[in-house]
C-alpha cells in the first residue's frame, strides 16, 4: 500500500531545503538523538496538502484508510478520538438530533457536549464490577427511541475500558427502525476490523465511528480515524472537524497514520493471529488463580474482585516484576495487548503473573458491584460546565451541583455529570476511586 505522507516528509529531510517556514526548530533538534523526528515535523508547505482542505497526499493516504476499513469516509484526527467525537457529536447537533447515550462514557463526550449545548437523554447500563463496564439493555434503548418524538441519535462506548463490547449489530437494527443515526466511540476497538471475523462498528452497521489508532495499533499518541458508513457525511467530517481542531495539525503523527495503513495491508493478520494465541494460551496456563473478563480479545482484564486480591496491590506487583499495566483499581487489572507485541513481551508477563501471585495477599472486596447512581439533572451541562465553580473537598460536596466532571483518568468515565446534584451515594464513589477533591458550581 502506498505511503504518500511519509513519502513525502523523508524526500523532503533528503532535499536540503532551506525551511523559511514554520515550525520554528526548522528541523534541528535539541539533541541529536531527536534529529529525525524534528526533521521530519513540517507545516503545510507546497505539494503537503493541509489536513482539512485535503486533495493531496494526506486525501490518498486517508483514502487509503477508508479502503482497509471498508467505510463511505474516513478521515485524520492528530487530537485522538477527542476531537472525532466532538466531531460526530457536531454532525448530530447540525441535524437537531436528540442524544441519548449509555452513561459509561469518557470525559471527552461531556466536554463536547458542554461545547455545543447538548441535552442528553441517559441510558444506564447493568454495571458489573464497578464504573468501567456493564451491559447495555436494548430494550432501555428502544423504550428511549420510542418516547423521543423528534429524530435522535444513540451514543455508546464499545469496547469499554475492560473490553467488553456491545451488540453493535441489534443496536444498529434499533437504531434504523426509528430513523436514529448510532455513533460508536470504538478508540479501544481499531483492531476489530482485521479479525478473523470483522466486528468492526461500521461492519457491523454504525453509522459514525471513531478508532483511536495509538491505542491499540503501531501508530503515535494522538493518532485516530473518525469513519462513517453513510455518503451523506462523506463530505462533512473535515469542516466539523476543523470546528475544534487546530489549524497546525502534526504531521508526524499524520505520517504515523499513514504507514499504519500500510501495517495494516500487509502484516496485521498475522500479528493478530500471533498475539491472540499467546493471550489463550497465559489465560489456559493461569486458569483457576486469575479471573479473566469477557470481551474483546486484546483486553486482557483480571478481574481482581473475582481473583480474591487487590487490583491495585497486583498491579504494583507486576510493576516490580517488570510489567506496567494500563489500568488498575481495587477491582480490575487491565493489560492492553497489542498485534505489534512480540515475544519477549508475553515472557515478560508470564514471568510477571507468576510471582505477583505468589506475593499477593488475599483481599475481600466487601461489594462487588455497585451502580451509579441516577442524580437530578439541575443546570444544562453546558450551564454548569460553564459557570463560576469552586474546589471542595469530596466530604463537603452532598447536595452540591457538580461543575466540571471529577473522574478517574484513566478511564475518565464520569460519575457526577456536570449539571447534577450530588448525593451521598455518589460521594462515597468518588471516594471509592481515590476523588478527594470535586469541583462544584459556586
Amino acid at each position: 500500500m502506498t505511503t504518500p505522507v511519509y513519502d513525502f516528509l523523508m524526500n523532503y529531510r533528503k532535499s536540503d531545503t532551506a525551511r523559511l517556514h514554520m515550525p520554528g526548530h526548522k528541523g534541528n533538534a535539541p539533541i541529536s538523538e531527536l534529529d529525525l523526528l524534528y526533521s521530519l515535523d513540517i507545516t503545510e508547505i507546497k505539494n503537503a496538502d493541509s489536513l482539512f482542505e485535503a486533495d493531496g497526499i494526506i486525501a490518498e493516504s486517508e483514502k487509503n484508510a477508508s479502503s482497509l476499513f471498508g467505510t463511505a469516509a474516513t478521515a485524520y484526527s492528530v487530537a485522538g478520538s477527542t476531537l472525532c467525537i466532538q466531531a460526530m457529536l457536531s454532525l448530530m447537533k447540525q441535524e437537531n438530533r436528540t442524544v441519548i447515550a449509555v452513561r459509561n462514557l469518557h470525559r471527552a463526550f461531556i466536554n463536547a457536549a458542554a461545547l455545543l449545548g447538548l441535552d442528553v437523554k441517559w441510558i444506564y447500563p447493568k454495571y458489573c464490577g464497578g464504573i468501567l463496564t456493564g451491559e447495555i439493555i436494548l430494550p432501555d434503548v428502544e423504550r428511549l427511541l420510542a418516547e423521543t418524538k423528534t429524530p435522535a441519535c444513540v451514543y455508546v462506548t464499545s469496547p469499554d475500558y475492560t473490553g467488553k463490547t456491545a451488540d453493535i449489530a441489534s443496536l444498529s437494527e434499533i437504531c434504523r427502525k426509528y430513523n436514529a443515526r448510532l455513533l460508536v466511540d470504538n478508540a479501544h476497538g481499531a483492531h476489530l476490523a482485521f479479525m478473523e471475523k470483522n466486528t468492526h462498528p461500521i461492519h457491523l452497521g454504525a453509522d459514525l465511528c471513531c478508532d483511536s489508532a495509538h491505542k491499540m495499533l503501531p501508530a503515535l499518541t494522538g493518532a485516530a480515524y473518525l469513519h462513517t458508513s453513510r455518503s451523506e457525511y462523506a463530505d462533512k467530517l473535515k469542516q466539523a472537524m476543523s470546528v475544534f481542531a487546530s489549524t497546525s495539525p502534526s504531521y508526524p503523527i499524520m505520517m504515523s497514520l499513514d504507514l499504519c495503513n500500510r501495517y495494516i495491508s500487509e502484516e496485521i493478520k498475522s500479528d493478530l493471529a500471533y498475539v491472540i494465541r499467546e493471550i489463550n494460551k497465559i489465560k489456559a496456563e493461569f486458569s483457576g488463580r486469575i479471573s479473566f473478563a469477557e470481551g474483546e480479545a486484546l483486553h486482557l482484564t483480571v478481574k481482581a474482585y473475582k481473583s480474591g486480591f487487590c487490583g491495585k496491590e497486583f498491579a504494583e506487583l507486576l510493576r516490580k516484576f517488570g510489567v506496567e499495566c494500563e489500568y488498575a483499581d481495587n477491582q480490575f487489572v487491565v493489560l492492553l495487548i497489542s498485534p505489534a507485541d512480540k515475544k519477549e513481551i508475553f515472557t515478560k508477563l508470564r514471568y510477571a503473573l507468576k510471582n505477583a501471585l505468589e506475593n499477593v495477599s488475599a483481599y475481600t472486596h466487601d461489594k462487588d458491584n455497585f451502580n451509579i447512581p441516577v442524580l437530578k439533572q439541575i443546570m444544562s451541562i453546558r450551564d454548569a460546565a460553564f459557570s463560576a465553580s469552586e474546589l471542595i473537598d469530596v466530604e463537603k460536596s452532598e447536595n452540591r451541583i457538580s461543575a466540571s466532571v471529577n473522574v478517574p483518568c484513566p478511564p475518565a468515565i464520569p460519575i457526577a455529570v456536570s449539571g447534577e446534584q450530588i448525593n451521598r451515594e455518589c460521594i462515597e464513589i468518588f471516594k471509592r476511586y481515590g476523588i478527594e477533591k470535586v469541583n462544584v458550581v459556586k
